[in-house]
């Protein structure tokens, strides 16, 4: 069956780019289109494909500045022509799930989140923003939502990447779906035969240097506790994190996993200060054996068991929850943690990151495809 896989942008590895590379493993014969495709960016997985780019690769100064073409994205995927193929698989984050489809052709849709720069995140991404791009937003949100909603039609079958996020398409789109959880490589991240517990033992932060991940709480309240932070990512607010950072503080850049897995496999505790759809890095944390430190609303809910003053019998706690996303509130947890680390059992937290593997994932999401399928084409 020829088969067409839509991702909104491959300018980088982040999550939702780990879950394209397995849907690349499941479907190896599929053709690949994106908006916008920085060569060298992603995993030779995915840069070994057909891949297929929109009219917005042209466009000036793309490669740095792809988010300032949102406007123009609409349009863009619904320009590419997919009336060859049978089976259209999106995953979108943005704008990809409303790319047009043939008549007999089955289109599912594996969603990270609806557009949260235009739903329940806009003020985050746009709140500090110039005057003028206030301005251009707030004449821009009414159509986008109304796209977003209208575009959620041309989707057969929603599949979730969190509860979380299965809320917001109901919510947004009045669409059920099936929740299949990203998949992790609980194989590649696993805990030292015996972690360090040195008197200089740091935490750790990863992630993408964007303002709705509140690595800003992270690094002050670091700096006032003094304790050692070793955080590893980059992104657009790499020069602010930078000048806010005290000398407890060391930015890494991004690391390749076997880097990264050590990192994780050594630290105290991973902080996760923002508020993520799933958030894939505290399961490769677990993976490690290491405890997560994070914000709890949101993904985490659903991935990291929370201690409740002690461990019962009945469950293994796996990390620390604060519910405020300030300084104050991420210190209180991490002298909690200080004070009750020896309660976290590596073994234990490996366990529940077990539940998240890639090959889980694959089974899932063959299972439902062939599912919907046969089903489909038994009617069509």
């Amino acid at each position: 069956m020829k088969t067409a896989i839509i991702h909104d942008w491959l300018t980088g590895m982040r999550g939702g780019e780990k879950v394209l590379e397995a849907l690349c493993e499941l479907f190896p014969e599929a053709d690949l289109y994106t908006l916008v495709h920085i060569k060298g960016s992603v995993s030779s997985i995915i840069e070994n494909r057909k891949i297929f780019t929109s009219f917005i690769q042209r466009l000036p100064d793309v490669e740095k500045k792809y988010r300032y073409y949102l406007p123009l994205m609409p349009k863009a995927i619904e320009q590419f022509d997919l009336s060859g193929y049978k089976l259209v698989i999106s995953s979108s984050h943005c704008v990809a799930k409303g790319v047009k489809v043939g008549e007999k052709a089955l289109h599912i849709c594996y969603c990270h989140t609806p557009m949260r720069y235009i739903w329940e995140m806009y003020n985050r991404y746009f709140g500090d923003s110039k005057l003028y791009i206030k301005a251009i937003m707030k004449l821009l949100r009414r159509y986008l939502q109304e796209w977003d909603i209208k575009s959620s039609a041309r989707v057969h079958y929603f599949i979730a990447n969190s509860e979380n996020v299965q809320g917001r398409i109901q919510q947004h789109y009045h669409r059920e779906s099936l929740v299949i959880y990203p998949p992790v490589k609980v194989d590649s991240f696993r805990p030292l035969i015996i972690r360090p517990r040195t008197a200089n033992a740091y935490y750790l932060l990863v992630s993408a240097f964007a303002p709705y991940k509140k690595i800003d709480i992270a690094i002050e309240a670091f700096n006032r506790l003094g304790l050692p932070l070793k955080i590893i990512g980059t992104g657009q607010d790499e020069k602010r994190l930078k000048s806010m950072a005290g000398p407890a503080i060391e930015f890494l850049g991004w690391r390749p996993d076997e880097e990264l897995a050590a990192y994780y496999a050594s630290c105290k505790a991973l902080i996760f200060p923002g508020e993520e759809d799933f958030g894939i890095v505290p399961v490769e944390a677990q993976a490690c054996g290491t405890p997560v430190i994070a914000y709890g609303k949101g993904g985490i809910m659903e991935t990291v068991v929370p201690i409740n003053g002690q461990k019962s019998e009945n469950q293994n706690p796996t990390g620390i929850f604060f519910y405020e996303q300030t300084p104050e509130a991420l210190m209180e947890a991490v002298k909690k943690f200080e004070a009750i680390e020896k309660q976290f059992d590596p073994s234990e937290i490996r366990k529940n990151a077990e539940r998240f593997s890639v090959k889980r994932f694959k089974e899932e999401f063959k299972n439902f495809t062939d599912e919907k399928t046969a089903a489909f084409f038994k009617n069509n």
